[in-house]
């Protein structure tokens, strides 16, 4: 992967940015708002568009260059004004160099009418790295997905229906690379039809590339020192041109939801609470169906996690994920309390062998200094505020939550309904709604049910085949004493050890693929005060642990669930006997694509196998299963989706030749 850098930028007397790489100003020195308003607002039409949107509708704005903002800040400003309470506005750009913090507040500064919306958008704008980055905004109601690197790396990756573009970035003969042929094909593929675009150049050569990938457009007058723009409408895929590619029917999207938009949420951890919250700020009825006294008992109920991103230098879809997913959740802890509900205070794994430390350069050279960086060991004693064997790689932006507070803030939204002690045994379909049951009860009802209940999903003979496997986890808990308070910072290394939240750390966690008695062992306990000896010699004799009996030892301990390719299950599920029907001459031949629509059980969806990374992975998994029920863009490249997809695993057993299994 190669690392983002942040735009150059030089400021003239009236506090104005200018990219000092490509020699240019973000917005009109004369007219800024003025221009952005006739260029991208009026053009489009977006203020009758806004205002005909239904209770529930939406409208997607695409847009090239994200730059200050501006843009997006004018037309959430005008969506604010002018549409129903209950429609949302999506708006996705792109941007190669994207603004720091710093940068991005001081250029919103010039516009105190926007003051509101900038406040807002500064709050989110945290954690903003490579690849796809998903903000939400006035409680849901504006969705902003960033997709920060080169737009024909990022675009392709879209999955989309774009009802208007905004056409901008710096001038056709400043930066004649993103104005190109093959940009415009990416903004046909994603246009929905009749979608509109605009653009505040009329350069010849632009308005006939942009003709000639489906679009009609036209002159029009400008606005200040500009003559004359363009604007135009999406026609159609061009007729002597090969057509895009579609997605393979088993990655294809179910057909909409009929009917009430009811969903019943089975699980009541990270992944239920975070589905239930994605649905509900979509105008989602949610029915969240917890077995326990209260949500957050299970994995989810630790005292401390860590935000870790464990991330590889190739860019597989396992490390796009995480990047993605530490971002948005990143964000989310903003909403609640720091230092009780999560700390942002870094963490810091240690290069503990060789092995560690080749790898920690690998990632230092493919990503900004921003997101991780190295430390040398007297960096790192620094930054811990304890004695260290090595330094190691430091994430700056990480640090610890305590699970239960979010998956409770999650689940606060007036339209969830939490009902715990219901413990789904059963799920039947009748008269087209969904039923979970224990024995002859019904619990709930609807016509969209998620699983999120971690391996106990298997329990249910849709989801029985999916590979998911269970990894018991203990952490042990140790009191804070006066000299522990120094730990400044959570440390790993084959364990983790974090700084104290209400008088306590939290030590561990164990891995034991064989022992599925939920009750703290002894010998766990041992080997965490084994992995904390690892970690700082100096920590252990802070908190007095060498001379502790480890039978009076307290920790907890859960299931972690995974899947063999450690990606998340995440998506639509298929009726699995139909499928291999469907799909038997993959078999045979692995290339094939046959044209035959998916046999999807209607309104059946999994959220699960997020293993230790739940943190990081469910939340944005439950933006991408709200994305898929509400028809909205992904908040993931689609060669992630794929990857998180339920049916990879039968496909996998197709082309193997294997006997039906997921």
């Amino acid at each position: 992967m190669n690392p983002i850098t942040h735009a150059q930028l030089d400021w003239d007397d009236q506090g104005r940015p200018h990219s000092r790489v490509f020699d240019d100003v973000y917005f009109s020195d004369k007219s800024g708002l003025e221009e952005t308003r006739y260029v991208f607002l009026e053009q489009n039409r977006l203020q009758a568009r806004f205002a005909a949107l239904p209770v529930g509708g939406r409208l997607v704005i695409g847009e090239t260059g994200f730059g200050t903002g501006l843009n997006f800040l004018c037309a959430w400003q005008l969506f604010e004004q002018h549409a129903v309470a209950g429609a949302r506005l999506h708006f996705v750009s792109v941007e190669k160099y994207p603004l720091s913090h710093t940068d991005l507040q001081r250029a919103l500064a010039l516009w105190p009418e926007l003051s509101a919306f900038a406040e807002q958008l500064l709050a989110q704008y945290i954690a903003i790295h490579q690849g796809f980055q998903r903000l939400v905004l006035d409680n849901g109601r504006v969705t902003l997905t960033l997709l920060i690197g080169d737009a024909l790396e990022q675009l392709p990756q879209l999955d989309a229906q774009i009802d208007a573009w905004f056409l901008d970035g710096f001038a056709p003969a400043k930066n004649p690379d993103m104005w190109t042929a093959e940009l415009f094909a990416e903004l046909a593929r994603l246009a929905a039809p009749g979608s509109t675009i605009s653009t505040f150049t009329s350069t010849g050569w632009v308005r006939r590339l942009i003709n000639a990938a489906g679009f009609k457009m036209k002159r029009t007058p400008g606005i200040g020192h500009k003559w004359e723009i363009l604007r135009g409408e999406f026609l159609g895929w061009p007729e002597d041109t090969p057509p895009p590619a579609t997605p393979k029917p088993w990655f294809a999207r179910p057909a909409g939801i009929e009917g009430e938009r009811h969903a019943m949420v089975i699980g009541g951890g990270l992944a239920g609470c975070a589905t239930a919250a994605s649905l509900a700020a979509r105008g989602w009825r949610v029915s969240l169906l917890e077995r326990h006294a209260a949500l957050a008992q299970e994995a989810s109920g630790n005292p401390q996690g860590v935000l870790y991103l464990k991330l590889s230098a190739h860019g597989t879809a396992l490390s796009q994920l995480i990047l993605s997913g530490f971002g948005h959740t990143r964000r989310l802890l903003e909403h609640l309390q720091r230092g009780v509900d999560w700390d942002g205070c870094g963490v810091l794994q240690l290069a503990f062998d060789a092995k560690e430390a080749q790898r920690q350069a690998q990632l230092a050279e493919a990503f900004a200094p921003d997101l991780l960086h190295l430390l040398g060991r007297d960096q790192a004693q620094q930054q811990a505020g304890i004695q260290l064997a090595q330094g190691g790689l430091f994430f700056p932006e990480g640090g610890w939550v305590h699970p239960p507070a979010l998956c409770q803030w999650q689940a606060t939204h007036p339209l969830i309904k939490v009902l715990t002690h219901h413990e789904a045994l059963e799920l039947h379909r009748v008269d087209e709604q969904w039923q979970a049951r224990d024995g002859d009860d019904v619990l709930a009802s609807a016509n969209v049910v998620v699983l999120a209940g971690a391996a106990e999903i298997k329990r249910f003979p849709h989801s029985a085949g999916l590979p998911l496997k269970r990894i018991r986890g203990q952490i042990t808990r140790l009191a804070q004493t006066p000299a522990s308070a120094a730990l400044a910072t959570v440390v790993c290394a084959e364990g983790y050890v974090a700084p104290a939240r209400l008088g306590e750390h939290t030590l561990g966690a164990s891995f034991d693929f064989n022992n599925e008695d939920l009750t703290p062992t002894l010998a766990e306990h041992t080997g965490n005060l084994a992995m904390l000896r690892e970690i700082s010699e100096d920590l252990l004799l802070r908190l007095g642990a060498d001379s502790l009996n480890a039978e009076h030892l307290q920790g907890r301990a859960a299931f972690r669930c995974t899947s063999p390719d450690y990606l998340p299950i995440v998506g639509p599920l298929a009726e699995s006997a139909a499928f291999q029907q469907a799909y038997a001459v993959l078999g045979k031949d692995a290339r094939q694509v046959p044209d035959t629509p998916c046999p999807w059980l209607p309104g059946l969806y999994i959220n699960s196998g997020h293993g230790s990374r739940g943190l990081i992975t469910a939340p944005l998994c439950g933006e991408l299963l709200a994305a898929w029920l509400s028809d909205e863009p992904l908040p993931v490249p689609a060669s992630v989706a794929e990857a998180c997809h339920p049916n990879r695993f039968a496909l996998r057993a197709l082309v193997r030749g294997k006997p039906a299994t997921r």
